[in-house]
């Protein structure tokens, strides 16, 4: 499947593990209509068709009516996907899929860090009694052991939660107890984020990295099509620079 390939697009159109508004499935398809317009990003001058052998492998197949099922159907696919080191570059898809990718990172490469963008912690132990949906992937990987734990940071965490216990005070505090480290949007505003960055690739040290990227980081005035809107993030120029200083 991915044999030669440095690193490949792959698609996981999957929604059901999301609330509010659905309609993430879609995006696998979308982002691969706007990818004809230029492979050169002007402000790095990187192409990286030119360095790298790339290649767009299609969607993962799944079971789009039996979540706990569908979450086998990704694990064992990306075990085949990273099997001869190639990089997966995944658009989802709601964060539910985090979940059996990391399980299949951790097959093969052990406990990984973990990059997280996004207005939520995703670090709910259920959700009305759903333990693998959209707001629970990083307690499930926490409670496997798929995350190296010192190498772990939170960025963007903002917004309102559910119940009263469930705000982004108190959930950003669960992930400090975890041993991540946690920056809400707040703390990210008006300011460069590459100190930040230099500090996260130092904390990430030379071990595998995962790099998870929620839409919902940016403010909904800039990106309204994410399932759960929430006020006050980043403009779009923050998380981009989070997810460019990574690699600088």
């Amino acid at each position: 499947m991915t044999d030669g390939l440095d690193a490949c697009f792959v698609g996981v159109p999957l929604d059901a593990g999301c609330s509010n508004r659905s309609g993430t499935q879609f995006a696998p398809r979308y982002l691969r209509c706007e990818s004809p317009n230029g492979p050169v990003n002007q402000g790095t001058g990187v192409n990286p068709f030119l360095t790298h052998n790339v290649a767009d492998i299609g969607d993962v197949w799944f079971n789009l009516y039996n979540l706990p099922e569908a979450c086998r159907n990704i694990r064992e696919q990306y075990q085949a996907i990273i099997n001869n080191n190639c990089i997966p570059l995944t658009m989802g898809g709601d964060h539910t899929i985090t979940y059996p990718i990391l399980q299949a990172m951790k097959d093969k490469y052990g406990p990984v860090g973990l990059i997280h963008v996004d207005a939520h912690p995703d670090l709910q132990d259920d959700v009305l009694g759903s333990r693998i949906c959209h707001g629970t992937p990083f307690k499930r990987a926490y409670d496997e052991g798929l995350l190296d734990y010192s190498s772990v940071i939170q960025i963007g965490l903002n917004g309102t939660g559910y119940p009263s216990d469930d705000c982004v005070w108190t959930v950003r505090d669960i992930g400090r107890n975890l041993d991540f480290r946690v920056m809400k949007a707040q703390e990210c505003w008006y300011k460069s984020l590459e100190p930040l960055m230099a500090e996260v690739r130092q904390q990430m040290g030379e071990g595998p990295v995962y790099l998870s990227f929620d839409i919902d980081a940016i403010d909904p005035s800039f990106c309204p099509g994410t399932g759960t809107l929430k006020l006050e993030d980043s403009r779009p120029s923050k998380p981009l620079n989070s997810s460019e200083g990574v690699v600088a």
